[in-house]
């Protein structure tokens, strides 16, 4: 089965609170941006890829993709205001018949196995997402003070990316913006409208780049990945 994937790349970072889109940041010589693209470029299943950037960034995001010598970048376009306007621009270029991938620029540590796994979870319900178990304690906190401990066996964290069958995803964003609804992510669009989830195993390695601590983390990541000590 073969997919589309839109690349979410225009969110400013504003907790790394490094001057630069986080995107732009570089883990041993290679933008995340980039180890972010290699991942589906080197993955026979996807076809395409859509990049959603900053309107001011745009031209960067383009001499990065020549830089790299992607094969797979079909367009690179500007986003919206919310990530949810900017996942609607990407759809425009998506038809209706493809399976689409939603995936954050900042994640670049996503693997094969989890890619397959989320086309094996679309095939059953027409949309899945990644996941793990939460290893903390949640509370849930007002004022201060704990209203209630919630019970962690029926938590869990989600990443991306996110897969749908693109007539799918497209329904439950257009349904969004009639009613003024505002997602936590694409999937809770796809719940709201009353469709079915596939709930996929993720990896906790396939972190969200957010803060500097982030930055750490990553380091870490690409050097186990690489053998290095």
């Amino acid at each position: 089965m073969k997919y589309s994937l839109i690349l979410l790349a225009a969110g400013q970072g504003k907790r790394m609170n490094a001057g630069i889109n986080k995107i732009f940041i570089e883990l041993h010589h290679k933008t995340i941006l980039a180890h972010t693209l290699l991942t589906f470029e080197q993955d026979k299943s996807c076809e395409k890829v859509v990049i959603v950037g900053h309107p001011d960034e745009l031209e960067t995001i383009q001499k990065m993709v020549k830089a790299e010598r992607s094969q797979k970048v079909f367009a690179v376009i500007s986003g919206g205001e919310e990530r949810q306007d900017s996942v609607k621009r990407g759809l425009a270029h998506i038809d209706e018949e493809e399976i689409v991938f939603i995936h954050d620029a900042a994640r670049p540590f996503i693997k094969q196995k989890q890619i397959h796994g989320l086309l094996d979870g679309v095939r059953k319900t027409g949309a899945a997402i990644l996941a793990v178990p939460v290893k903390d304690t949640i509370k849930m906190v007002h004022n201060h003070l704990v209203n209630k401990t919630m019970d962690r066996s029926e938590l869990m964290a989600v990443q991306t990316p996110q897969a749908f069958h693109a007539k799918l995803i497209k329904k439950a964003h257009l349904e969004a913006e009639r009613s003024g609804k505002l997602g936590t992510d694409d999937a809770s669009l796809v719940e709201w409208i009353g469709e079915e989830v596939e709930v996929v195993e993720g990896d906790y390695l396939n972190i969200k780049i957010t803060t500097k601590e982030d930055l750490l983390f990553a380091e870490a990541i690409l050097k186990i990945e690489s053998g290095s000590s």
